[in-house]
């Protein structure tokens, strides 16, 4: 499986990637961070949510893999800690945050357990850590399953199970503390991939293709030709009826909240 390219999705993820003002309230309550805290973002990616919470009054800390999102972030919050890493080795010391987040990162990571361990090791006893992300079960609700079969396979296979991270969380010495579900709204400002779930039209527009990465390793056919289906069924008033095929009740992503 092909991996997206972050010199090419760092350079333009910037212009829609924000910080969702609900979900960043899910993870600053479910991560109970008190003011003054020094909090870890984990596969920061530009800092978005890093630079949110610096504005709400907490020290934060930016980790990424890729130089070029972490340029991005630079030039948008230069006095951040912002450090060059991966979630199997993270550049800090034992015990230096009082809690960390990882927004949609896990899916990257090249080793979960390892990076869960890592997690466990730079953040403090007692200290909460906030996983959000998708799981399989949930993406087969998507309706982009119509439209992009075998991208959404590949999706899929990069994401934990909820019962293999579960045992992963406890494989790394930790216990799931609590999970909540999360359903996408219409007016979500994280253009992450269901982004379009009520807006179908959302996905015409290329700068938010190139900022998901799902989209980055579809085929060049797919993609052409599940865009034409989308706007023919838009056209015909045919799309509403696929996606109440795919209406999910188990939520569309969660948050895993472990410690």
């Amino acid at each position: 499986m092909s991996k997206p390219d972050y010199t090419d999705l760092g350079a333009s993820y910037n212009n829609t990637r924000k910080a969702d003002p609900f979900i960043a309230e899910r993870l600053q309550t479910l991560a109970e961070m008190h003011a003054g805290g020094h909090y870890l973002d984990l596969g920061c990616g530009t800092g978005n949510y890093a630079m949110h919470f610096t504005e709400k009054g907490f020290r934060m800390v930016g980790v990424d893999p890729s130089e070029t999102m972490l340029q991005q972030a630079r030039a948008n919050g230069s006095d951040l800690d912002w450090r060059l890493g991966s979630a199997e080795s993270i550049p800090a010391e034992e015990g230096e945050f009082d809690g960390a987040i990882a927004m949609l990162t896990t899916h990257h990571w090249t080793d979960v357990q390892q990076g869960l361990k890592e997690l466990r090791r730079v953040v403090k006893p007692g200290g909460r850590i906030v996983i959000f992300t998708s799981t399989p079960e949930q993406m087969k609700g998507y309706w982009l399953n119509h439209y992009f079969p075998t991208m959404m396979q590949l999706a899929m296979l990069q994401m934990s199970t909820k019962l293999s991270l579960h045992n992963l969380i406890k494989s790394a010495g930790m216990s799931v503390i609590g999970q909540e579900n999360y359903t996408v709204t219409a007016n979500l400002q994280d253009h992450f991939l269901y982004v379009g779930k009520h807006n179908p039209e959302l996905y015409f527009d290329e700068k938010i293709r190139k900022g998901i990465s799902s989209f980055s390793m579809a085929a060049a056919e797919e993609l052409e030709s599940g865009l034409t289906q989308l706007s023919d069924d838009i056209d015909r008033g045919q799309f509403w009826k696929f996606k109440q095929r795919y209406e999910n009740r188990g939520g569309d992503y969660m948050f895993m909240v472990c410690g």
